[in-house]
C-alpha cells in the first residue's frame, strides 16, 4: 500500500527526534493512505510553519510487518473506548511518556471534532456512554504512526 505523509518540505530522511509530543499515539513519524487528507495536513503544516504544502509518499507492506517482522503492533478498526482511552493518554501532558512500548499504530485520527469530545470527557461534562455515542457519528480518517527505527525501516520512500 502507499502511505502519505503532509509536510512543509519533502521528507528525505526521517529523524524521530524532531517529531512532536502529545499526539494521538505518541511522539513519532505519522502517514495516511488517504492521499487527501495527506494533502489537507499538508496545507495545514505550510500554513503554521511556513514552506510548500509537501506530499511525501512511502510503500508499507502491513501483511510482511505482521508476518514476519516481531514488530509490535496495535491495529484500532474504529474509535471506541480502547481507542479513546490510548489517545487519551498519548495526549496527556501529565502522563509519563512514552506510554506504550508499540513500534506501530494505526488507527483512526482523533480530529478537532473528536479531540473536543475527549476533552468534554475527561472533564466529566459528558460520560464514556455519550462519548462513545457521539464518536460513531465522526467521519474516521486513517493514520499509520511508526515509532522506533525498526519500525521506519518497513517503510520504502517513493
Amino acid at each position: 500500500m502507499i502511505l502519505y505523509h503532509g509536510s512543509n518540505m519533502a521528507i528525505d530522511t526521517i529523524d524521530l527526534d524532531k517529531c512532536r509530543p502529545y499526539k494521538d499515539f505518541g511522539k513519532g513519524f505519522y502517514l495516511t493512505d488517504i492521499q487527501e487528507q495527506a494533502q489537507r495536513m499538508a496545507a495545514r503544516t505550510a500554513r503554521m510553519f511556513k514552506g510548500d504544502p509537501t506530499l511525501t509518499a512511502f510503500e508499507f507492506d502491513l501483511k510482511e510487518v505482521m508476518r514476519a517482522s516481531g514488530l509490535k503492533v496495535r491495529i484500532f478498526e474504529k474509535p471506541d473506548r480502547e481507542w479513546a482511552k490510548f489517545v487519551m493518554s498519548n495526549r496527556d501532558i501529565n502522563t509519563v511518556q512514552p506510554c506504550h512500548d508499540y513500534d506501530i499504530v494505526i488507527g483512526p485520527v482523533a480530529d478537532d471534532t473528536i479531540a473536543r469530545l475527549l476533552r468534554l470527557y475527561i472533564e466529566n461534562f459528558i460520560s464514556e456512554e455519550q462519548l462513545l455515542r457521539e464518536l460513531t457519528f465522526s467521519k474516521v480518517t486513517s493514520q499509520y504512526f511508526f515509532h522506533s527505527e525498526t519500525a521506519l525501516k518497513m517503510l520504502k520512500r517513493l
